[in-house]
C-alpha cells in the first residue's frame, strides 16, 4: 500500500468513525492494479481460494473477529499483512461459545463499517459465513481444550472456550492459512487456541498480538460499547489495578499472593464494580503460581454495572 493511500485511508477511518461519513461513503476507487476486497460467504467457495493461493505459493494470515471492529482488531490485520502475501479475514458470531442468558443476540454488529475499514486496511478476503453454513442441521461435533480451559474465564463462562475451540478449528480448515493472529487481550482464549494447534497436529503458527487500549486506558473490546458514561469512568479501574500489580513487581515482588492483593484491593476500592477474579498465571502455560520465576500475566475479569470486562498485563517479560 502507498503512503498516499494508507493517508487517504486514514482520513476514511477517522471521518467513518466520527459519524462524518457513512459506509457507503467510504468505499474508495483503488488505483490501477490493486484489487478491492472480495466478500466470501460460502465454505467450499473460501476454500478453493485458499487452494489456489497455496497452489500459487501465497503465503496466508488469517484473523477470525466477530466483528464490530475497533483498533485492537485492525492492530491484528497489519501484523498479518506484513507477514504473509495474502490476508483472509472472518467475521462470525459463534453462537456456541454464547452461554444462557449471554449477549449471542444483543452483540454489537456493523457488517458495513467492518467492510469498510477491513478494506480500507487492505485486506484480500473477508469471509463472513451465516451460522447455518457452520452448523448445519444434526451438526453434532465439539472441540474442547480440557486443562487450560479451566479457571479464569473457563469458571465464569461454562462451554465458552469449547465453542471457541470448535470454531477455530473449523475456520482454520475452511481458510487454511500458513499463520493465524489472535490478540493478547483474549489471553486465556489465545493459549486454548495455542493447546489446540499443539495438540491436533494444525500446521499453522499462531501469532500474538499486543493488547491495544483507549486513550483512557480501558482494553478496547466490542463490548465497551455497552458501558455508561459513569461505567466508562469506574472502568479504568482495571487497568489501574493492573498497572499497580506490575508497579510492585517492577520494585522487586514476587510472591503472586501480594500482587494480586494489591490489584483485588485497587479494584474493590471503585463502588460498581464486582470483580469476579483476579489471578496470576504462568504466561506460557497458564498454571497456578506461587511466585513469579519467569513470564507471568495478571489476569482480571469484573462486572462494571451490567457489563462484563477482562483486562490483563504480562510482567516478567
Amino acid at each position: 500500500m502507498t503512503e498516499d493511500r494508507e493517508i487517504g485511508y486514514l482520513l476514511i477511518h477517522r471521518s467513518y468513525e466520527k459519524g462524518a461519513l457513512s459506509a457507503e461513503a467510504t468505499k474508495v476507487i483503488f488505483p490501477l492494479g490493486e484489487k478491492a476486497m472480495q466478500v466470501v460467504r460460502q465454505i467450499k467457495e473460501m476454500q478453493k481460494i485458499s487452494d489456489r493461493l497455496r497452489k500459487e505459493g501465497k503465503r496466508i494470515g488469517f484473523v477470525p473477529t466477530m466483528g464490530y471492529l475497533h483498533d485492537g482488531h485492525l492492530s491484528l490485520v497489519r501484523k498479518a499483512k506484513g507477514l504473509c502475501d495474502s490476508v483472509v479475514a472472518s467475521i462470525f458470531v459463534n453462537p456456541t461459545q454464547f452461554g444462557p442468558g449471554e449477549d449471542f443476540q444483543r452483540y454489537p454488529r456493523d457488517e458495513e463499517g467492518d467492510r469498510a475499514k477491513l478494506d480500507a486496511e487492505g485486506v484480500d478476503f473477508l469471509f463472513i459465513p451465516e451460522a447455518t453454513e457452520m452448523y448445519p442441521s444434526r451438526y453434532q461435533t465439539y472441540v474442547e481444550v480440557t486443562e487450560v480451559s479451566k479457571g479464569l474465564c473457563g469458571d465464569f463462562r461454562p462451554g465458552h472456550f469449547r465453542g471457541v475451540a470448535t470454531v477455530v478449528a473449523k475456520l482454520f480448515n475452511i481458510v487454511k492459512p500458513h499463520i493465524a493472529v489472535f490478540g493478547e487481550k483474549d489471553y486465556q482464549q489465545l493459549l486454548v487456541i495455542k493447546r489446540m494447534v499443539e495438540d491436533m497436529n494444525f500446521d499453522i503458527e499462531i501469532i500474538p498480538g499486543v493488547l491495544v487500549r483507549e486513550e483512557d486506558g480501558i482494553a478496547m473490546s466490542s463490548r465497551n460499547t455497552y458501558l455508561s458514561p459513569e461505567d466508562r469512568k469506574r472502568a479504568t479501574v482495571l487497568c489501574r489495578s493492573l498497572a499497580k500489580g506490575k508497579e510492585l513487581f517492577e520494585s522487586g515482588e514476587r510472591r503472586a499472593s501480594v500482587l494480586s492483593h494489591a490489584v483485588k484491593e485497587t479494584i474493590e476500592s471503585v463502588n460498581g464494580v464486582s470483580l469476579q477474579y483476579v489471578e496470576i498465571r504462568d504466561a506460557e502455560t497458564l498454571e497456578r503460581i506461587e511466585n513469579v520465576k519467569r513470564s507471568a500475566v495478571i489476569a482480571v475479569a469484573a462486572m462494571v454495572g451490567p457489563v462484563r470486562l477482562i483486562d490483563n498485563i504480562i510482567i516478567g517479560r
